[in-house]
C-alpha cells in the first residue's frame, strides 16, 4: 500500500485571543466528521473472509448424482432414460442457475456408458462433456449443444482444437471376455476389448466449436497420442514408425525422433509426466525393463535407464518420474534420469501445487508435504488426513471429520509451509470438490457451496 506523506512544514497562524463562536465550528465540523469516515473507511476496508457459506445447489435426494466444479462453475448432471441433463450454476451468493440442457447420448450401447465416466471441461468458449467413451460439446454461454460424437475427445492447448483417436480392428478379434483367456488386449475407443493390435489408428483433430474435422491422418498399427503440454496445440505421437510432435493446427509433424531398440525391442508404450515425454520397453512377458525420458517441445533425448523389477507394484507416482524399488519410491531427476532421494516405504507421491505430497499407499491417508528436489519435510499433515479433489495448482485444499459428519477445511498456498485453517461445514457432508476458490460438497439433500481465500 503506497503511503502519502502529510505536509507539515507550514507554519501556524498566530493565536486567536478569544475562542471563536460554537456556531462557527458546526458546518466545518459536519464537513470534517464526514471526510474522517470516508477516510477510515478507505483507510480500513474489512479483511478477506477466508470462509464463506454462499447457498446450495439441488440435486435428486438418494441418487448422488455426479457434480464437478471447473472454470469457476459447478456442473450437475442427471439421468433421463437414455438422455443426460446438464445444469451449470454460477457460484454467486446465492448460486444462480446459468442454463440447463437435455440430451441423449451419441454412445448406442448403454453398457459402455459408464467406461471412464462423467467428466467436465472448460476449453474456451464451450464446455466439453465426457459420458464414458463418447462426447458431447455445449455452448459455454447458453448450453446449446453444438455437436457430439461417440469416441472420447481431447482438448489441445488454446481451447479451440481436440484430438479424436479411433482405432481401427480387423474383423474376428473381438475378445472372448467370457472365455477369460490370458493375454494382452487392445481396445477401441468406446472400451471394447480385442485381442490382437488395430490395424490403423486414425487420429482427427477437431475443431471443438462446430465438431468438424481440421486435419486427419491415418498411421499403421497401435499408436500412443497425447496433447502436449504447453501454449500451442501440438500433438506427440509413438507409432510403430519412430516418435513425432504433430502441429495440432495442422496436423503436420514438426519433429521426428527414431528411439533406438533396446535389446532388438522397440517402445510399446509412452505417457507425459510434467514436462518429459516417457516411453516404455517391455520384455516377452510382459514387465519394463527400460525407460526413456524426451524433451516435448522438440523430441530431444534426455536419459535411459534400466528399470528394476517389480511383479507387483508397492507404490504410484502422480506427476513426477520415480523408481518403483524394494526400498520406497526413488525420485529420479528429470534432467538426468538419476535417483535423488527415496521416500520412505508404504507411501505414494502426487506432484501438487509445487511440493510433493506423500499419501499412506494402503490408506490414502496424507502424511506430509516435501520439497521436490530434496525430500526434505516441508508441512506436516498429520491432523489433516484428506485433500479436497480437485484443487488448484497453486493451493492444496485439506478436509478432517469432525463430529456427527461434520468437516473442518484448511488450505496451504504455494510456499507459504503451513496449514492455513479456513472453517467447516457444520453440517454433514461426503465428498468434496475443489477449485482455487470454491468448495462444493455433497450433504444430505444438496450441494452444499462456500467460498474461501488462502
Amino acid at each position: 500500500m503506497a503511503l502519502i506523506e502529510l505536509d507539515l512544514t507550514d507554519q501556524p497562524g498566530p493565536a486567536p485571543s478569544s475562542p471563536p463562536p460554537a456556531h462557527l465550528y458546526r458546518l466545518p465540523g459536519l464537513i470534517l466528521a464526514a471526510v474522517l469516515v470516508l477516510a477510515a473507511g478507505a483507510a480500513a476496508p474489512a479483511g478477506p473472509t477466508l470462509w464463506r457459506y454462499l447457498g446450495s445447489l439441488p440435486v435428486t435426494p438418494g441418487l448422488e448424482e455426479p457434480f464437478e466444479l471447473t472454470g469457476g462453475r459447478a456442473y450437475t448432471m442427471n439421468e433421463i432414460g437414455p438422455g443426460r441433463q446438464v445444469t451449470a450454476w454460477s457460484l454467486a451468493e446465492p448460486p444462480q442457475q446459468l442454463w440447463q440442457t437435455r440430451y441423449d447420448l451419441p454412445a448406442r450401447d448403454q453398457d459402455a456408458i459408464g467406461f471412464g465416466g462423467f467428466h467436465v471441461e472448460r476449453a474456451g468458449d464451450v464446455v466439453l462433456i465426457s459420458h464414458g467413451p463418447s462426447a458431447t460439446v455445449l455452448d459455454g454461454h447458453s448450453g446449446q449443444v453444438r455437436w457430439s460424437t461417440g469416441t472420447p475427445v481431447a482438448a489441445m492447448a488454446g481451447g479451440r482444437i481436440g484430438l479424436i483417436q479411433e482405432p481401427r480392428f480387423r474383423p474376428g478379434t473381438v475378445y472372448d471376455q467370457e472365455s477369460g483367456a490370458p493375454g494382452q488386449l487392445w481396445f477401441t475407443a468406446g472400451g471394447e476389448p480385442h485381442d490382437e493390435p488395430p490395424s490403423r489408428t486414425d487420429l482427427r483433430g477437431v475443431d471443438l466449436y462446430t465438431g468438424a474435422t481440421v486435419w486427419s491422418r491415418s498411421v499403421p498399427g497401435a499408436v500412443i497420442a497425447e496433447t502436449a503440454p504447453g501454449d500451442a496445440p501440438a500433438v506427440l505421437l509413438l507409432s510403430s514408425t519412430g516418435m513425432e510432435r504433430l502441429d495440432g493446427v495442422t496436423g503436420r509433424p514438426v519433429h521426428r525422433t527414431a528411439p533406438p531398440k533396446v535389446d532388438g525391442r522397440s517402445p510399446l508404450s509412452g505417457e507425459i509426466i510434467g514436462d518429459l515425454m516417457m516411453i516404455y520397453y517391455y520384455d516377452t512377458e510382459g514387465y519394463a525393463t527400460h525407460e526413456a525420458a524426451y524433451a516435448p517441445g522438440d523430441l530431444a533425448p534426455l536419459w535411459v535407464r534400466d528399470v528394476p523389477p517389480a511383479p507387483v507394484q508397492r507404490a504410484a507416482c502422480t506427476g513426477l518420474v520415480c523408481s518403483d524399488e524394494e526400498a520406497g519410491l526413488a525420485v529420479l531427476d528429470p534432467a538426468t534420469g538419476r535417483p535423488m532421494w527415496r521416500a520412505p516405504t508404504g507411501v505414494d507421491l502426487i506432484r501438487r501445487g509445487g511440493y510433493l505430497l506423500e499419501q499412506e499407499t494402503s490408506t490414502g491417508t496424507l502424511v506430509r508435504l516435501v520439497d521436490p528436489p530434496t525430500g526434505t519435510s516441508r508441512v506436516d499433515l498429520d491432523r489433516w488426513p484428506a485433500e479436497v479433489v480437485g484443487g488448484s495448482d497453486e493451493s492444496i485444499v485439506l478436509r478432517r471429520g469432525l463430529e456427527k459428519g461434520v468437516s473442518a477445511f484448511g488450505v496451504i498456498d504455494a510456499g507459504h509451509d503451513r496449514v492455513q485453517p479456513l472453517g467447516t461445514t457444520a453440517m454433514a457432508i461426503s465428498d468434496c470438490q475443489a477449485d482455487s476458490r470454491y468448495v462444493v460438497c455433497r450433504a444430505q439433500d444438496s450441494l452444499r457451496v462456500w467460498a474461501y481465500r488462502g
